[in-house]
């Protein structure tokens, strides 16, 4: 696989409509994705020459997302907005090149907008996964 363009990975929101349309999260500039998988010891006295063990299958799993950008699209700026007033769940997707796709329902954990007096107004947004998550490997 060759290095790919970090402006490729996509953020889309969904409309919650059936079937679901997404709109792409316009104007981000930086977007990172974080799984995490909390682990469960299962450590005990007979363990094998004391060493850790883990208890397979029974952690916790979560994503999270982080994204900052520009107001370049009032859609998906209003879709974003609507969601954290509403603090609501709705699905999303997560787009990565040459990789696949991660879809499912996230809350909008933070929400932030900043400006500068000489430049554009931006924002910023973290989301917290809030349901199962499906991947769609890239064929």
């Amino acid at each position: 696989m060759t290095a790919q363009r970090g402006k490729d990975l996509l953020l889309k929101i969904g409309d919650g409509g059936s079937p679901e349309s997404f709109i792409s999260v316009a104007g981000l500039r930086a977007r990172t994705i974080t799984l995490n998988a909390r682990t469960i010891d299962a450590t005990t006295s007979d363990s094998p020459d004391g060493w850790r063990e883990l208890l397979a299958g029974a952690g916790l799993k979560s994503c999270a997302v982080s994204g900052a950008g520009l107001f370049v699209d009032a859609a998906a700026d209003e879709a974003v907005r609507q969601a954290f007033f509403d603090q609501s769940a709705p699905n999303w997707q997560l787009v990565i090149p040459d990789f696949g796709t991660i879809e499912g329902a996230f809350q909008i954990a933070a929400l932030e907008y900043a400006g500068r007096h000489d430049g554009e107004a931006t924002y910023s947004l973290s989301l917290a996964s809030a349901g199962a998550l499906s991947f769609d490997a890239i064929a």
